[in-house]
């Protein structure tokens, strides 16, 4: 028997099928379905071996029922499957849980290896060949601005994501490095296709799939804000240090044709990288002041570790002889400094290399760049010395002929240093207004502090001294959560002087407000206003040619007011914001803070780039990359390549004028559609979470207090109050609590009510092909819908004493799966994306499963009142969490 033949992909939910899963998989691509096959197949072997044929029984029998329950097949229904599980005992309950969870494991690695393979195959291929890449963004450009604007556009362009440890990432890391494992595993089956030992690769994808098997995947404890450092640090050494070059250099490739090599390089180094990961201590007690500073210390080590390495590497094969290749003016007085500086150093490396000027003055340089992370006698005190030294080299190398060793592995040094610096990326201090507001009291009262101030206070100091050691790139930006007043960015400026003793003693700080609530929102512009009169901020726009960032919130806004009323809410701050951007000639940022799920912002990012209104994107794009997200879009060279091409592209393409007139026009065109789409899936989402109780129920429902227990980050789920409060609880648990409930509520809830208020079903089309905002919330709430499932929601909605609320949410539920598909002018959810649809599908009665044990687990800990997170319960619930968390994907 074959466990789980069936091909996996994206999410579930039911939709259920005029297409039979026979037809599905014949449409599936067979090199995807063999992988899926052969993974499922080592998979049973090691389930066999490790539990005996029983397990694997009955982990065939629930699957069996599920997929029949789901489409309904020789009169099965889920009440079958939901008899199985609840007759397993505890220790089977967990096996079989922890086996779909590794299939979904196994199935997603498929998936990504898959798409590699994809991507691969269409890299060869014309590079203008799909429309959101570079060249084809480019060539748009030049159609419709001229060459010189789309070139000057280009050099401008900035797309900056930052990283933040978000707790939506719930494996643990001995999982995700087994899985790593079984992926390159993949890879070279591939190869043993060509001639390589298949039964060696077999042999050793049963072992790492048996390691699997056997890792827990629960941790015993949570992460530290240093362990999600280093976790980031894996995504920067395995794909980020080599992937960026590579973007620029294809870039760079087809913009000068046969000339590449040859001439000096056309592409910029236009992504910059941030972190919150140990800087965000909002709600955080674990993120200290020393926290920070050794993590810049561990982001530092690996860039110049990475760049050490390149050096001198590049450096050993410059091996080209003064004789044909003599050195530059400039190269000869740069060797005579070092030798001056560094006399023991360059005697050695001048014995080795007499005659080959270029080689050791990198050697050199390679050398400096060591100093620099040891902090000692030779090191460089900022990244432009080092980039002004690889600039004389590379020049000397021109005038010397060899343009092929200056613009080749030497140009991509030098592009790595312009986007990493000496820091990596830049952290990015992020803290609660209501927190420097308690400061500024007690500092002003000048009585004892308090170690909440004192701990604000040293903040400040930390934030000098890794200016001192990095450079001011490396921690300038200060993030004010809930930003209410100007007041709020004044005080920061305030607390500044305060620590280091002066304003001039104080580091460089550019303060971002962020707008998270509604009410903020509709208050930025004033808001706006009154910080332009700080003297402070009017420095730091003299001092950067008037550039000011604003950070825009997607989490809290979707959790005050709905997602359909904070999509709306977000796009009019925009269109304020650019517009005030404008009149006060500031050269605007917006920095979108994005989650993973569809609820906090998700869905595909270059998509929501192009629907942003005209002026708030200007060739600059700052988005948070979050949790799981990070690892899916960066955890895979040629996923991460394609990954930044497209938002690069995006980002150019949001400004063009075809772009911001068709967003600008139907702005206008629908603005009626908007007013009623906001009033009324306000009101829709306000009867739901301002419903007397709706708190204390909604923690009944959903698994939310479980998922507190599950160690996924090193931030708390709340800023501290009880069950009966919303007002505390961190969007993400929000947002993943309901995801777990097969519900998705945060995704749709009110737009079918939304929906049916404007009525018209041509208007709701017309809109739907042609105002991208309003395309791109379809698309999205079709995705949300798309992992729903009615009969698991209603059944975790009976977990609560509430028939009116858990009525209110199925006919939410219902209203807005009719008025999607008549908006869309489909039979069913995702009919206008069929590989989506398929894969929907295929996946759906696997989570099935797991959803089916974790109800079992909630019942069983609702009706004990147990709380105790060491007992098998509680286990089993934690694993189905987790398990589900991996079948649906983008769940936090």
């Amino acid at each position: 028997m074959t466990i789980f033949p069936d091909t996996p992909a994206e999410v579930s939910t039911p939709g259920h099928a005029d297409l039979s899963r026979k037809k599905i998989r014949e449409e599936v691509d067979s090199a995807l379905r063999a992988d899926v096959r052969l993974l499922g197949s080592l998979l049973g072997r090691i389930l066999t071996e490790a539990g005996g044929a029983d397990l694997l029984r009955d982990v065939e029998r629930l699957r069996e029922l599920t997929i029949n329950a789901y489409e309904k097949q020789h009169d099965a229904s889920i009440e079958d499957a939901e008899k199985l599980v609840d007759s397993f005992t505890p220790e089977r309950a967990e096996q079989v849980a922890r086996a779909f969870t590794s299939y979904f494991h196994l199935a997603n690695l498929a998936e990504e290896h898959h798409r590699v393979r994809v991507l691969r195959t269409r890299s060869q291929r014309s590079a203008d060949a799909a429309p959101d890449t570079l060249p084809a963004a480019i060539e748009r450009l030049v159609d419709e601005v001229g060459r010189d604007e789309a070139e000057a556009r280009l050099a401008a362009l900035r797309f900056h994501p930052v990283l933040t440890a978000h707790p939506t990432e719930a494996r643990r890391r001995a999982v995700a490095s087994a899985i790593r494992r079984i992926s390159d595993l993949l890879s070279d089956r591939d190869a043993a296709q060509q001639g390589l030992p298949a039964a060696e690769v077999e042999r050793r994808l049963l072992e790492q799939i048996d390691v699997l098997w056997r890792t827990s995947p629960l941790r015993t404890t949570r992460p530290t804000p240093l362990d999600e450092v280093r976790t980031a640090m894996n995504i920067f050494d395995q794909t980020l240090f080599q992937v960026v070059p590579q973007v620029y250099r294809m870039l760079d490739d087809w913009m000068l044709g046969s000339e590449a090599g040859k001439s000096p390089v056309a592409a910029p180094a236009f992504m910059r990288l941030g972190s919150w990961i140990a800087a965000d201590r909002d709600g955080n007690p674990f993120v200290t002041a020393e926290v920070t500073k050794e993590a810049a210390a561990i982001a530092s080590e690996h860039i110049l570790f990475g760049l050490e390495h390149a050096a001198t590497r590049i450096g050993r094969t410059l091996t080209l002889d003064s004789g044909d290749s003599p050195a530059s003016d400039d190269l000869v007085t740069l060797w005579n400094e070092q030798q001056r500086i560094a006399p023991q150093v360059t005697s050695k490396i001048g014995t080795r290399s007499p005659n080959e000027p270029h080689r050791r003055v990198l050697m050199v340089v390679a050398a400096r760049i060591v100093a620099t992370r040891k902090g000692t006698e030779l090191a460089y005190a900022e990244p432009s010395q080092l980039i002004a030294d690889l600039r004389v080299l590379q020049n000397s190398l021109r005038q010397a002929g060899s343009n092929r060793s200056a613009n080749g592995e030497l140009q991509n040094l030098i592009w790595q240093v312009e986007t990493f610096g000496f820091h990596l990326a830049e952290l990015e201090v992020r803290q609660h207004s209501k927190v420097h507001r308690q400061a500024i009291e007690e500092v002003r009262a000048g009585g004892a502090l308090g170690d909440m101030t004192l701990e604000v206070l040293e903040v400040y100091r930390t934030i000098a001294t890794l200016q001192q050691r990095y450079g001011v790139a490396a921690a300038r930006r200060y993030i004010v959560s809930f930003t209410q007043s100007s007041a709020d960015i004044e005080t920061v400026y305030a607390l500044a002087e305060a620590a280091l003793g002066s304003a001039e003693a104080a580091p460089v700080l550019d303060a971002v407000p962020l707008f998270e609530t509604f009410a903020d929102l509709e208050a930025s512009t004033t808001i706006l206003d009154e910080m332009l009169l700080i003297p402070q901020v009017q420095a730091r726009l003299d001092a950067t040619g008037r550039k000011l960032e604003v950070m825009l919130g997607y989490s809290d806004s979707s959790k005050d007011v709905g997602p359909v009323s904070a999509t709306l809410a977000l796009y009019k701050a925009q269109e304020r914001i650019s517009r005030w951007a404008k009149d006060n000639d500031i050269v605007l940022t917006l920095f979108h803070g994005r989650g993973g799920a569809l609820g906090r912002g998700g869905g595909p990012a270059n998509e929501a780039v192009m629907a942003q209104p005209g002026g708030s994107v200007e060739g600059r794009f700052k988005l948070t990359e979050q949790g799981e997200v990070i690892f899916a879009q960066y955890g895979d060279k040629a996923i991460a390549a394609r990954h930044i091409e497209q938002m690069a592209a995006a980002t150019l393409l949001a400004s063009s004028p075809s772009n911001e007139n068709a967003n600008s026009v139907a702005t206008t065109d629908f603005a009626d559609v908007a007013h009623i789409l906001d009033v009324r899936s306000r009101e829709r989402f306000f009867e739901l979470i301002k419903a007397d109780g709706f708190a204390p129920w909604f923690a009944q429902v959903t698994p939310m207090e479980e998922v507190g227990l599950l160690a996924l980050g090193s931030r708390p789920a709340r800023r501290g109050l009880s069950v009966e409060s919303l007002e505390d609880l961190r969007a993400i648990p929000w947002v993943f609590s309901w995801t777990q409930a097969r519900i998705n509520l945060t995704g749709w809830f009110g737009l079918g009510s939304a929906l049916a208020a404007v009525g018209d079903e041509t208007v709701l089309r017309d809109a739907y092909a042609r105002w991208p905002l309003f395309t791109a919330m379809i698309d999205n709430v079709e995705m949300s819908l798309a992992k729903t499932d009615d009969r698991l929601a209603e059944r975790y909605l009976a977990l609560g004493d509430r028939d009116d609320l858990a009525a209110l949410v199925l006919d939410e539920m219902a209203i807005t799966r009719e008025w999607v598909r008549r908006t869309t002018g489909h039979n069913e959810i995702l009919d206008g994306r069929s590989v989506l649809q398929r894969a929907v599908r295929l996946r759906s009665p696997y989570v099935d499963a797991l959803s089916l044990l974790q109800l079992r687990a909630l019942r069983a800990v609702r009706s004990s009142g147990s709380v105790d997170p060491s007992d098998a319960t509680h286990r089993l619930l934690l694993l189905a969490v987790n398990g589900v968390a991996a079948g649906l994907q983008n769940t936090g």
